[in-house]
């Protein structure tokens, strides 16, 4: 969406004018954007920006022009499109011609240079762009037939591409869809400069995609992080992207969801929107889902049946195309298959009257034990209605025991969360806590390695192909790793990540973006506290920025990549400073004994302060800054009052910029307890408690599970590359509270594992003839009970109801536990979990060596 408007950051406000005729001719830009640009009006309460914010919005309609260098003459080996024709045979089809306008609209934004189209070859040996299904252009160009053989590749939505020096370029097509996307791969192919456009010469490309379907859910709905407020404009612009990657498919969701039923940034209705993204993938020719969920409480209600098949049938009638419907079972939903079936088959049938053709898709998300026995049996009936089943965020059984127990009949799609960092299908493994209480759950997440390894372990068990589950434009590098990978599974996760940079970015910044972006996958691998590298890719990050021409600069994926990496250098900057203050007041409580506990809480508080100037200061406020930038071109909302964004945990990270790092809280709230206590030896006792928490004394151990080096007793079942959904190896999770009493870092943070996967550890080499006591703190963010037995047959305590802790419980080891000088904990929960199926979770466990 390279025609956003946009932002310049604050080294570019140096060279312009001075501030009060800059904000005159800002507002005057201003309003002369809205009528051009409909550009939104901004949120109501929306704080008054500063030089540097009126100046963003004047670099809006630059775009790629003001970034493009001067022409050049083309390499001697190029192909010099600068003076081409777009020839087009006759008959084309409407998203076939769709393709040619896009071809020429994204070529001249970046070359400032619009083709001419033909219905002829041009003479003389003027340079030719020729785009059409093959077949076509054999028939309107025989000249052409010898250079357009297949070589075996006429698989649908493939395409073929041929350059010829001095200037001749063929994109032919195998179907209609394969015009549009061997157009999307040349306009990914070429260079751009001012006034120039060429491309390699001797090029000979013959691709078709491994899987027919690639696409991603676009909800336009208050829960997401920018969606809610892009006009039908901007959609087209954002599709249109997706599509030259090669998506064609794209997901919306009806009025009515788990969702509030307004957003103060929409610019049309729900129902309008959603019709707008119809016509849009129907335009160009890709398929149009939507995700319908059942959300009323009872279908075994006939009234409750008749009122939702009149209110589908409501939103159906005003769409001008469908292809298909996925009704989600659960996430939400929470009807059962016996009741949620015989619904579906009656909005299948009046879904295929409004739209011959259209398909019913449904998951098992959600599902209980009961529930999948019952949804199993359904199945072998094989219902004729039904298309096809998606494995999505929430299902109890991997995709591989999914797949093997479905009958054959049934098409398999995926459902991939790909927005999500903690809380989601597949969290960012290892964590640190930080970057959780901080960046949060629905931040700005480049993850290609993941990504591409989540793909190659599930994705081929899914052969109908992937609509990817997507929150907002947070997660852009991730969609385009998708839709490339389900074209060619076989692609590097760093030429992906090249392409990306070269069109979107612009080729002179390519290889640093590209590189750019799998360091800021790499700031969040490992403890942060040791990761110098964080700091690396901020600098790397800065360079770019201090060199990039002033329309890169108001490029909102360029100015995702910088907030990310200012935010994570914040981080940790924070850390570090606060880390030395946690140290300096745990010296001072060590010392109570000798300057009493009062006086020693008193210089702990004094030492845990705020300072007056925070550390990295200035990153801090680039984030700010940024984070107005990435609101004024892609409407994206990091912030609840400045953005009204419509929660912290919905992407409005920059609420929790000062979120604190470490243990200060927990402290503070422990020294007002502690002060309360009405004797000197009781206080004494619990200082030495705070001080001496992580140790469990001569002979013992201590796991910090939450924290990924500090958990050497955990047994890990399986790799991430094997298991990234963890249905069989533990997670890391959070206890995030923003209200209540604080907690302790290791204690808020824990691992989990889900539905009835035990949680182990495994102790060896213990002293057979002493006597061991357990001492655990369980993580609280799941519901249900608990059980604890040793070695697979001691019972250290029965099932149990989790309840909110503020102190380790401690348990005596029998005597036979350890006598063999081995000892295995296995935890395991309740049976039968549907939902989310959050079981078992554990955040430190200290094994006791009593003397």
């Amino acid at each position: 969406m390279t025609d956003f408007p946009q932002a310049l950051p604050r080294q570019a406000t140096s060279a312009l004018l001075p501030s009060a005729q800059l904000e005159d001719l800002a507002k005057s830009f201003l309003q002369e954007q809205k009528r051009t640009m409909r550009l939104l009006p901004p949120p109501v309460g929306l704080r008054r920006v500063g030089l540097l914010c009126l100046t963003l919005i004047l670099s809006g309609p630059l775009c790629f022009a003001a970034s493009a260098r001067a022409a050049e003459p083309p390499a001697s080996d190029a192909v010099n499109l600068a003076a081409a024709v777009l020839v087009l045979p006759p008959g084309m089809s409407g998203p076939e011609k769709q393709a040619a306008v896009m071809l020429v609209e994204e070529a001249e934004k970046r070359s400032q240079l619009r083709w001419p189209t033909s219905d002829r070859l041009p003479e003389g040996g003027k340079p030719a762009v020729v785009l059409g299904q093959r077949a076509a252009l054999v028939r309107a160009f025989p000249a052409l037939a010898d250079r357009l053989k297949t070589g075996g590749n006429a698989k649908p939505e493939g395409y073929q591409i041929l350059t010829f020096a001095p200037g001749l370029v063929i994109v032919a097509g195998n179907d209609a869809r394969g015009v549009l996307y061997g157009a999307g791969r040349l306009l990914r192919l070429m260079d751009y400069s001012r006034e120039g456009v060429a491309v390699a010469a001797g090029i000979d490309v013959a691709t078709a995609p491994k899987f027919p379907l690639r696409g991603h859910q676009l909800g336009y709905r208050p829960k997401t992080n920018a969606y809610d407020a892009w006009d039908a404009a901007q959609w087209e612009q954002y599709i249109r992207d997706l599509v030259i990657f090669g998506a064609n498919a794209i997901e919306g969701i009806p009025p009515r969801s788990d969702d509030a039923a307004d957003s103060p940034h929409f610019p049309l209705s729900q129902i309008r929107m959603l019709a707008e993204q119809s016509r849009i993938a129907h335009t160009y020719g890709i398929e149009f889902w939507i995700w319908y969920p059942a959300i009323d409480r009872n279908y075994s209600d006939p009234a409750t049946v008749t009122f939702a098949l009149k209110e589908w049938a409501d939103v159906l009638k005003q769409l001008p195309h469908v292809d298909a419907l996925f009704v989600p079972g659960g996430d939400p939903g929470h009807t059962p298959p016996k009741l949620l079936f015989p619904m579906l088959e009656q909005q299948t049938a009046q879904l295929q009257k409004l739209h011959p053709g259209a398909k019913m898709w449904m998951s098992p998300q959600g599902f209980s034990t009961e529930w999948m026995t019952d949804f199993y049996d359904i199945l072998k009936q094989e219902p004729t209605w039904l298309e096809g089943i998606v494995f999505g965020p929430q299902q109890r059984e991997s995709l591989d025991d999914l797949r093997a127990r479905v009958p054959k009949r049934f098409k398999m799609r995926f459902y991939p969360d790909i927005t999500h960092s903690i809380g989601a299908q597949y969290p960012v493994t290892g964590w640190d806590i930080a970057f959780a209480a901080t960046e949060n759950r629905e931040t700005i997440n480049p993850r290609p390695v993941d990504e591409a390894a989540i793909f190659r372990r599930i994705q081929p068990l899914a052969e109908q192909g992937v609509l990817t589950y997507s929150e907002g434009c947070n997660d852009d590098v991730n969609k385009c790793i998708w839709t490339s990978l389900a074209w060619d599974p076989d692609a590097d996760v760093t030429g992906i990540l090249r392409d990306y940079s070269r069109y979107f970015i612009g080729a002179s910044a390519a290889e640093g973006f590209a590189q750019g972006l799998l360091a800021l996958e790499r700031n969040w691998r490992g403890p942060l506290l040791s990761n110098t590298s964080v700091y690396t890719t901020l600098a790397q990050f800065q360079e770019m920025e201090r060199t990039a021409p002033p329309s890169r600069l108001a490029n909102w994926r360029f100015q995702m990549g910088l907030y990310r990496a200012y935010y994570d250098a914040t981080d940790r900057a924070r850390l570090l400073a606060e880390t030395v203050q946690e140290a300096t007041a745990t010296e001072h409580l060590r010392s109570a004994r000798t300057m009493g506990s009062i006086a020693a809480m008193s210089a702990a508080e004094a030492a845990l302060e705020i300072p007056a100037v925070r550390p990295a200061a200035d990153w801090r406020a680039r984030t700010f800054e940024l984070a107005e930038a990435l609101f004024q071109s892609i409407r994206m909302q990091l912030s609840v009052s400045r953005y009204r964004a419509i929660a912290v945990g919905r992407g409005a990270n920059l609420d929790l910029i000062d979120a604190p790092l470490t243990d200060a809280p927990w402290l503070k709230a422990q020294f007002q307890e502690i002060r309360a206590l009405p004797n000197e030896p009781d206080r004494l006792r619990r200082i030495d408690e705070i001080v001496n928490w992580t140790n469990p004394g001569p002979g013992g151990f201590y796991d910090d599970l939450g924290n990924a080096t500090a958990q050497p007793h955990l047994v890990r079942n399986a790799t991430y590359a094997q298991d990234p959904a963890a249905l069989k190896t533990p997670m890391n999770g959070f206890g995030l509270r923003r209200q209540g009493p604080p907690q302790r870092v290791s204690s808020a943070r824990f691992v989990e594992t889900l539905f009835e996967q035990p949680l182990e550890m495994q102790y060896k080499n213990l002293d057979r003839t002493a006597h061991y006591k357990v001492r655990i703190m369980y993580g609280m963010e799941a519901r249900g009970s608990i059980r604890l037995v040793a070695n697979g047959k001691i019972e250290i305590h029965p099932l149990r109801p989790k309840e909110p802790q503020t102190r380790p419980l401690e348990f005596d080891l029998p005597a036979e536990a350890t006598a063999g000088g081995e000892l295995r904990l296995t935890w395991s929960g309740a049976t039968g979990l549907g939902g989310a199926g959050r079981g078992v979770q554990v955040a430190e466990v200290w094994l006791v060596r009593v003397p």
